[in-house]
């Protein structure tokens, strides 16, 4: 059983503000209380591709681990270590993430994509983020209903987080826009 779920959501912000804002969710302190869950956060590559113009950047994110307290004593284990994959088109102005756990993969496997892109209806003013998730829990699947009530449980929790994360989004955009407006006066 999958526990899959998509998300849309508009930010009343230029892209070019929104991806700044998204480089700098996880380094701002205050941004630290609202996301709780994120343990640390570490570049591990980046790559400017001259020819297309596109940026590739590699990240370790230490979350804690996703899950209801009894399920991270049967796995002993409290931190889950992640990649996360991001593509940056300038050009195109769209930038997609794609992160997935590398520990515990054992019991279970999340996979979350984001794409942040222009809206279509005010493309210099807004951005649109998409974002899809899927949970599966693995050692469970013989106790289906069990997998499930966990899965529904991780999902709870990424939607939760997946909100502060536009809390922190938003908080970064508007301080951007605020700084933008006090260089150019």
């Amino acid at each position: 059983m999958v526990k899959a779920y998509a998300q849309e959501y508009t930010y009343k912000h230029p892209w070019e503000r929104v991806t700044s804002a998204s480089w700098k969710k996880f380094a701002d302190p205050e941004n630290k209380r609202t996301l709780s869950h994120i343990l640390e956060v570490d570049t591990l590559n980046h790559k400017l591709d001259p020819s297309s113009g596109k940026l590739y950047t590699t990240r370790a994110i230490t979350v804690n681990a996703p899950g209801p307290w009894f399920i991270r004593r049967i796995i002993r284990q409290d931190v889950c270590h992640c990649v996360e994959s991001t593509v940056v088109d300038a050009k195109a102005r769209s930038m997609q993430l794609s992160t997935h756990n590398i520990s515990l993969e054992k019991f279970i496997e999340v996979e979350e994509k984001i794409r942040y892109d222009p809206h279509p209806d005010n493309p210099k003013g807004w951005t649109i983020c998409r974002q899809e998730t899927s949970i599966r829990i693995k050692p469970l699947s013989a106790l289906a209903s069990m997998a499930e009530k966990v899965e529904h449980k991780c999902a709870e929790k990424f939607v939760q987080n997946s909100a502060k994360g536009r809390e922190v989004m938003e908080r970064i955009c508007k301080y951007l826009e605020a700084e933008s407006r006090g260089i150019s006066a």
